[in-house]
């Protein structure tokens, strides 16, 4: 098989992770957007789930990770829900983490542990195993961190392709964990990095679409007329059975889901008031014989962290000029 990815370019992948990308829990990725309910009101926020786990496995790759690790980076998201963490919003899940609380019971009842031990892997070895490049802690890198921000950045025009590849260029590997070779790639990251957790996840239109869908699933789930299972299906089959409901309230709710709502910031007279989870970078960099954080390092670093925990923290406030 051959894998086209738009950041990775072209990749032969054979064996396990042919079998496992043609898996349905996989496949189901493709129907799963990583903005949660942006492609609703932006048709053009539209990077999938499925993509964005192929470039993690491609970029653990492309870094010197093993296959496990390339197995676990394919694997990592197929736990999500339809419109991904939209569903943390109407069950109140601070970390946003629900598809974490489900993840091994979606592994454990699909054909994932036949297809691992066709290969002779076990379960437990891929699964309960700390992946040091494919998962680290705020504020370092690491594979999934810089595979979204890159991905989505580059699909919606804010950085180019040429950048992109010049920052890879600059990913050193130092006892199996990310970390960058000098302080402008951290800077010109960190920036890029900010521009998706910031501008884009807490851009009005995406705030707005977010808590409409997170309000219509949380009605129609404390009604009893879908369940938290129906939501293991892909965005479009949540969004048809929402659709199908007979219930003016749900419906009301989800009627005003679309992209020609008019929204602004307004902290004093506000209809919405949402704060996601507040992620901040600021990663590692070889400085001398020794790994610094680049805050320490960069006064422009420093501010963009600074300014980017304010807002998140204070969240955004948004009034509704017309629906």
């Amino acid at each position: 098989m051959i894998v086209s990815d738009s950041i990775y370019g072209k990749h032969i992948v054979e064996g396990v992770l042919e079998e496992l990308i043609g898996s349905k829990p996989v496949q189901r990725l493709k129907g799963i957007h990583q903005g949660g309910a942006s492609y609703l009101v932006n048709e053009k926020w539209n990077v999938t789930r499925f993509e964005h786990s192929i470039g993690v496995m491609l970029l653990i790759k492309s870094i010197g990770g093993s296959l496990e690790e390339q197995i676990a980076g394919l694997l990592h998201d197929v736990s999500h829900t339809a419109f991904s963490h939209v569903i943390d919003f109407a069950l109140d899940y601070k970390d946003e983490d629900y598809h974490e609380k489900i993840y091994d019971h979606v592994i454990m009842v699909s054909e994932i542990p036949s297809i691992l031990k066709q290969y002779g892997y076990n379960c437990e070895d891929i699964f309960q195993s700390k992946w040091a490049l494919l998962e680290q802690p705020a504020p370092e890198l690491c594979a999934d961190r810089v595979d979204y921000t890159l991905r989505d950045m580059y699909q919606y025009g804010h950085i180019k392709l040429e950048s992109v590849h010049d920052f890879l260029g600059h990913i050193t590997i130092i006892n199996g964990r990310m970390y960058l070779d000098n302080i402008e790639s951290a800077e010109w990251f960190v920036e890029t990095y900010y521009s998706e957790v910031i501008d884009f996840f807490m851009d009005p239109l995406n705030i707005y679409g977010y808590d409409m869908l997170a309000k219509t699933l949380k009605l129609a789930l404390d009604k009893n007329r879908i369940s938290l299972d129906d939501l293991l299906g892909e965005d479009d089959e949540v969004m048809l059975l929402l659709s199908s409901i007979g219930d003016d309230e749900v419906q009301n709710l989800l009627k005003r889901i679309h992209g020609n709502v008019l929204v602004k910031e307004d902290q004093w007279d506000y209809d919405i008031h949402l704060k996601n989870k507040v992620r901040l970078i600021d990663p590692s960099v070889i400085h001398g014989t020794q790994l610094v954080r680049a805050s320490s390092l960069s006064e422009k670093v420093k501010n963009m962290g600074i300014e980017a925990n304010k807002k998140a923290s204070k969240g955004l406030y948004l009034k509704v000029i017309s629906e």
